[in-house]
């Protein structure tokens, strides 16, 4: 076993005999992200590195601690990327702290999830052993996908120490157009196009503007732009949008008072007043409100989807709350991982 994992199992290993909590840190970029979190800090930054990568097989796999910024420059050299489009928060979060934090990017309704593209991981457990799941192939992943179950776990059931990850070649071609039209427009836009065989990597509305990007082959982002019509934007000043709805950078992430992330089917009807980003070609809205918490969650809820405090006054969790079936699955697999409790205590469930 590598000197640093050793020495993360002996720390492991040491706070479960003594039923000490332990709080998983990487680089901090997501620090804000979950419930409140206590315990003795088991800081993963050391154990990083990419240990495999495979261009033609479109598989890289790295260690925990490894910066996304080392990452994505190894993979730009062949014109490759993680096409889920994690976003940095104004930091250089690690690879690990991607994965359990679970959160993507503008291209995730096309291109997939975090969990879309992790084909195995290893996990060190409560006793310091390291387990491994899933392999480097999609067709790898037989029974119970652990792996996959990793994503937007927080850290509540491990430390993931590795994870092997499928990339993808960069478009050839990308463009973004935008269009002047309210938000119930562009909703019914966004979802007649993402209906048609259209190269459509990204929507987004703000402020009375719509944002559409194709990717792929020219060809086919052309003819894309001739369908949908639009103002095409210069590249530049489009990859600045982009990157600004990625990483938060955006002045709508800013502003008061309390912005609700609110994930909902895509066609689904959303009367509260206060939307002020949609993406996703509408499965997530992000809302500027101080309704009380309950209406905003029982309004989310009735729509089909869920909503999450991402930012402001936290008189309420974070997380919409679990119902009862999802709540007993949660405490199960946590019995089964952590049995006494030691990882990152409260992060995910208040309780768990």
């Amino acid at each position: 076993m590598d000197a640093t994992l050793a020495r993360l199992s002996d720390r492991i290993r040491a706070a479960h005999a003594a039923r000490t909590p332990l709080r998983l840190c990487g680089t901090g970029s997501k620090d804000f992200y979950g419930e409140r979190c206590v315990g003795d800090v088991l800081d993963l930054r050391e154990y990083r590195g990419i240990v495999a990568y495979d261009p033609s097989e479109l598989v890289l796999t790295a260690r925990c601690g490894t910066p996304l910024s080392e990452v994505a420059s190894v993979l730009e050299e062949r014109r490759q990327f993680l096409a889920f489009e994690p976003p940095r928060f104004g930091g250089d979060p690690s690879i690990g702290g991607i994965v359990a934090a679970g959160l993507s990017g503008p291209r995730r309704a096309g291109a997939g999830a975090v969990r879309d593209f992790v084909l195995g991981a290893s996990l060190l457990a409560v006793d310091g052993t390291l387990l491994r799941f899933g392999g480097q192939v999609m067709k790898n992943v037989a029974g119970f996908d652990v792996a996959r179950l990793l994503c937007g776990s927080l850290g509540i059931l491990g430390p993931i120490a590795e994870m092997s990850l499928k990339v993808m070649p960069r478009p050839r071609t990308e463009a973004t157009v935008r269009f002047e039209m309210s938000a119930a427009v562009a909703l019914d836009h966004f979802n007649r196009w993402c209906a048609q065989p259209l190269p459509i990597s990204a929507t987004a509305w703000c402020d009375g503007q719509a944002y559409v990007r194709l990717s792929g082959a020219r060809s086919a982002v052309q003819t894309g732009q001739a369908i949908i019509g639009g103002e095409a934007i210069d590249e530049e000043l489009a990859h600045h949008w982009w990157r600004g709805v990625r990483d938060h950078s955006l002045d709508v992430f800013r502003m008061t008072p309390r912005l609700w992330r609110v994930s909902l089917p895509s066609t689904a009807a959303f009367d509260l007043p206060g939307v002020a980003l949609i993406e996703w070609a509408g499965a997530l809205r992000w809302l500027q409100s101080d309704a009380p918490a309950t209406e905003i969650r029982a309004a989310a809820q009735q729509a089909g989807g869920s909503a999450m405090l991402w930012r402001g006054t936290r008189d309420t969790s974070m997380f919409h709350p679990l119902d009862a079936a999802n709540l007993a699955l949660h405490r199960r697999l946590k019995q089964q991982f952590d049995p006494h409790g030691i990882f990152n205590p409260g992060r995910l469930v208040a309780d768990l």
